[in-house]
């Protein structure tokens, strides 16, 4: 049997390039506050015929172009379409819930308003982390947080995130013993990134987080079960 040469010139390709160009398209560069009441509608695999809504929190423009939903969802403000775990639910889709209109792409408003406000907000490339924007929140979001292994776990509230230029964004929580004056804002001194102080944290909503103060049985053995390492 002969050889048939390729018409092509082999190429090599270099994967980890690849993967650092897709990376990089999934960068967000440029947030905008969800302030309709829009919600992110999930399901769970044990109960496929019941939707569950969440409010949004923001949305992300990527710099592939893509616009994204985003929630806090266990351990990072996560974009919607993301939301895919046996455990905790799949993303089904957006609601609003004045029409009740189920929809499954951004609405074209929340599209343009971020491309408009990318092109003139455009930042310059530093190879250094640069603060991009903050945004409040707007939706009590607590965290449960974990200095190290060891430690106790920590509750505390979400006063804002923030928006960096390599694309990652985080909350802003509160260190009680540096507050000057109330009510606290999203510049105060006494905020700090949750990833600079703690090495695990996961958001919950207003309503779980009370029910977590409030030492819920039911609530707090899905806790447990959550940030139980598994064996």
């Amino acid at each position: 049997m002969g050889i048939v040469s390729s018409p092509r010139t082999a190429q090599v390709i270099d994967l980890d390039t690849m993967r650092q160009r897709r990376q990089a398209q999934r960068r967000i560069l440029r947030l905008s506050p969800e302030l309709d009441g829009l919600e992110m509608l999930y399901h769970l695999t044990s109960d496929p015929d019941t939707l569950y809504a969440m409010p949004l929190l923001a949305w992300g423009l990527r710099e592939s172009g893509e616009v994204v939903g985003l929630v806090p969802w266990m351990e990072s403000l996560s974009p919607c379409h993301e939301v895919d775990s046996p455990e905790h639910g799949h993303f089904f889709g957006y609601r609003d819930p004045e029409t009740e209109d189920i929809f499954h792409s951004p609405p074209e408003h929340k599209v343009h308003e971020l491309e408009h406000a990318a092109a003139y907000f455009e930042y310059e490339e530093t190879s250094t982390p640069t603060l991009i924007q903050q945004l409040p929140d707007t939706q009590g979001t607590h965290a449960l947080c974990l200095v190290s292994e060891g430690d106790s776990w920590q509750l505390k509230q979400v006063f804002g995130w923030r928006l960096y230029n390599d694309g990652r964004v985080e909350s802003l929580l509160v260190d009680e013993e540096r507050i000057e004056q109330t009510p606290v804002l999203a510049g105060d001194d006494c905020l700090y990134p949750g990833h600079s102080r703690h090495a695990t944290v996961y958001y919950f909503q207003r309503h779980i987080a009370n029910q977590i103060k409030q030492q819920d049985p039911t609530t707090l053995e899905a806790l447990a079960a959550m940030t139980t390492p598994s064996s």
